[in-house]
């Protein structure tokens, strides 16, 4: 029995269980995968309730809002996607110590790649620059991009998120919604990390009415799975790459991370399509479900 867990706030209806439940019996190892949520607790002390789980046997824990920049505060190890974005979500306990992983940015670059292949990202306006943004702009500096232009309604997180991807060595820039009007029909990529169009916040993140086939759109919103965004670059002749991609793909790396030393890679290569299948038929109509 592999014991993992999700560290979170409002997490009740969260898909992570089941992901990791169905990953599990599929390869024949059962999973328990429990919920530790901080919703309602007075007094919720972060590294108390990771050292917990660790002392009852459990071999990593997913971490989510609000606690993914205290996630990799509390490692000893860092891996590639914690460093870069500086956020963790996924906190493996090894015999070396606490180690963090951003699987938000493994697991798009895993997406990415299946979807798109070798396409270069190109120049890509990005929406959004919270936490998903900025793990999403960090991978975009691994798929060839050549400068993220970012339009987020908080000035100050807009150009910290630019200087710190100028830093890395990825070219990025502030737009208005006025410059990304103007200019979004010459750019490759349209990457939503806003909640607009989720079921809670309906509608749509910029004018689409530039779209065209030309264009690569990702939306990382996935309840539902078909967002107003995605409809219009379906209809535009767009590539698209969904919200569905995103949560299937990291909870697939964080899998990994978590049975690396029992499950070889290549095994669980074969249950990626059927679990995305699964899980966009399972959104489209979104009444019941919540975020990860």
């Amino acid at each position: 029995m592999i014991k993992l867990g999700l560290v979170g706030e409002g997490i009740a209806k969260s898909q992570s269980p089941d992901l990791h439940e169905r990953l599990g019996a599929s390869l024949g190892e059962p999973v328990r995968y429990d919920l530790v949520d901080s919703l309602g607790v007075a007094d919720f002390d972060f590294p108390s309730a990771i050292q917990r789980l660790r002392a009852k046997g459990y071999r990593g824990t997913n971490v989510t809002f609000p606690f993914k920049e205290k996630a990799a505060q509390l490692a000893d190890i860092r891996g590639e996607g914690a460093q870069r974005v500086g956020t963790a979500n996924t906190l493996l306990f090894d015999a070396d110590g606490l180690r963090a992983e951003n699987t938000d940015y493994t697991g798009f670059i895993s997406a990415y790649r299946h979807s798109f292949g070798h396409q270069p990202a190109s120049d890509v306006l990005l929406i959004g620059a919270g936490g998903v943004g900025r793990a999403v702009a960090c991978a975009l500096g691994e798929l060839a991009v050549n400068c993220i232009h970012i339009l987020e309604n908080d000035a100050t997180r807009a150009e910290k998120l630019s200087r710190d991807l100028n830093a890395m060595g990825i070219n990025a820039d502030c737009v208005t919604p006025e410059q990304a009007q103007q200019k979004v029909s010459d750019w490759q990529g349209v990457v939503n990390c806003s909640p607009i169009g989720h079921i809670n916040h309906p509608g749509c993140p910029i004018d689409t009415t530039k779209l065209g086939a030309q264009h690569w759109v990702f939306d990382a919103v996935y309840i539902p799975a078909h967002t107003e965004l995605l409809n219009a670059a379906h209809q535009a002749g767009a590539k698209m790459l969904s919200g569905v991609d995103l949560f299937v793909f990291q909870g697939v790396d964080a899998f990994r991370f978590f049975t690396a030393d029992r499950i070889a890679s290549e095994q669980i290569d074969a249950h990626v399509i059927p679990l995305r299948t699964h899980y966009i038929e399972q959104l489209v109509t979104p009444a019941t479900h919540s975020s990860l």
